[in-house]
């Protein structure tokens, strides 16, 4: 009587356990990392393997706050963009609590945003 086996599935896994076997090599027998079930090699001849990498899109990371968030008292501090003589701040605890807060600069003519970690 032929053994049974937990899992019915690809060649690519093991019967025994489940979990994704190795490639085969020049050996006679293709050993599960795991559990060490052996297959014959011979089971894989024709399998053809393929495999593709796939590359995430890239995100702009944004604060999550919106632009009133934003809108705070006036300082004069110089906009780096335009050059203009007063920008807004707001503040936020954006680490753990022992670090110091966040301020976001605003510029009020341009929208220009600077943030600084104090």
């Amino acid at each position: 009587m032929a053994e049974e086996k937990p899992f019915k599935s690809d060649i690519d896994f093991c019967p025994q356990c489940g979990t994704i076997l190795p490639l085969p090599e020049a050996a006679d027998v293709v050993l599960c990392q795991r559990c060490h079930y052996a297959i014959d090699a011979r089971e894989f001849e024709g399998v053809e393997m393929v495999s593709k990498v796939v590359f995430n899109k890239r995100q702009v990371r944004t604060t999550g706050l919106s632009s009133d968030d934003f809108a705070g008292p006036t300082v004069d501090r110089r906009c780096p963009k335009c050059d203009n003589e007063g920008m807004t701040y707001a503040t936020r605890q954006t680490r753990s609590a022992d670090e110091g807060q966040t301020v976001f600069y605003t510029c009020s003519k341009c929208g220009f945003q600077e943030v600084e970690y104090s």
